[in-house]
């Protein structure tokens, strides 16, 4: 990709459409999600297959939030047609990341897998590709526990500053592998960091994140993405620097559109399960009509998913939206 993202969007003749997809595709491939997460040439054609069916204006890899946990040690379920979770997570103080400290979590199996398949999909799709990577404190929220961390944020404060500190020198050094590797795109995950306020977000996941995207490991653009309702904390995602914000589906966007510098890039936010797993073609069509009617006024918007899609998720519904961001 020669053009950063928000010239890319400028300069578009029409809406971009671009669909949080992967693990549909899998079904393009006859595959199961697990065997995709472990085999790189399969999550490449996967990926290929999506690519040549829907045409989207972005080729997302598959969204793993275990990946980089799972690369320090912490053991994780990877279930055949699910996304794999964390089953513990073992920092309840400071020593105990002496314990994940040992091991390299980019000499990881599946690490290696994933930066692998950036390789494969920078030979075999030529639209722009985009790589997840957890974010600093969602990865901390895995290692810590999420009801955890978030306790720590008020009495332990310190606790949470160094495993953050922690989990964004891994972040880092992934977003940096996978730029290598041919990703266009970095995008940052921070779920976790939803029931944030303002205040606590900008200190304990924005200041991190601010790192992440101005080091040497961020690809020509990165994007932030966080689950839920952001409405509260729309200010502070654009102080980490992100291009782009993918937002889900509890936001008002043409609202958040009107709160953020114009040349932040919004993503979304078409419901992934209520609308497009749940419903028709036709109400799919629908939603996406009066999404992109209400953000008729703002240039800064690609047609998207408010998350990841599910396996489960009908082709005729990604059609459906494919079909109406293109109008």
């Amino acid at each position: 990709m020669t053009l950063k993202l928000y010239d890319l969007v400028e300069s578009s003749p029409r809406r971009l459409v671009a669909p949080l997809l992967g693990y549909p595709g899998a079904r393009l491939t006859n595959s199961s999600l697990k065997q995709n997460e472990f085999n790189p040439a399969l999550h490449a054609a996967t990926i290929s297959r999506i690519v040549e069916r829907f045409a989207p204006d972005a080729a997302f890899f598959m969204m793993d939030l275990s990946l980089e946990a799972g690369a320090l040690g912490l053991p994780v379920r990877y279930p055949l047609f699910e996304s794999p979770t964390v089953e513990e997570h073992p920092v309840k103080q400071a020593g105990d990341l002496d314990k994940l400290s040992v091991v390299d979590p980019l000499e990881d199996a599946r690490i290696r897998a994933y930066i692998r398949v950036m390789e494969l999909m920078a030979k075999s799709i030529s639209i722009p590709r985009a790589a997840y990577v957890t974010g600093p404190f969602t990865l901390a929220g895995l290692i810590m526990g999420a009801s955890d961390i978030a306790m720590a944020t008020i009495t332990d404060p310190g606790l949470v500053h160094q495993v953050v500190h922690f989990c964004k020198d891994v972040c880092i050094r992934y977003s940096r592998a996978l730029t290598e590797a041919g990703a266009d795109i970095i995008v940052i995950l921070e779920p976790t960091a939803t029931f944030l306020s303002p205040q606590a977000f900008a200190e304990f996941c924005g200041a991190y994140v601010r790192e992440v995207i101005a080091s040497s490991g961020a690809a020509n653009d990165a994007v932030l993405h966080i689950c839920g309702d952001t409405s509260h904390i729309l200010r502070e995602m654009c102080a980490t620097g992100a291009c782009a914000l993918s937002l889900d589906s509890p936001v008002d966007l043409a609202v958040a559109a009107s709160r953020i510098d114009p040349e932040v890039i919004l993503i979304g936010n078409i419901d992934p399960v209520g609308v497009m797993v749940q419903q028709s073609p036709q109400e799919v069509a629908r939603a996406a009509r009066e999404l992109l009617h209400s953000m008729a006024g703002h240039s800064n918007f690609i047609l998207s998913t408010g998350c990841d899609l599910p396996y489960e998720t009908p082709h005729e519904n990604i059609d459906a939206l494919m079909n109406e961001g293109r109008r």
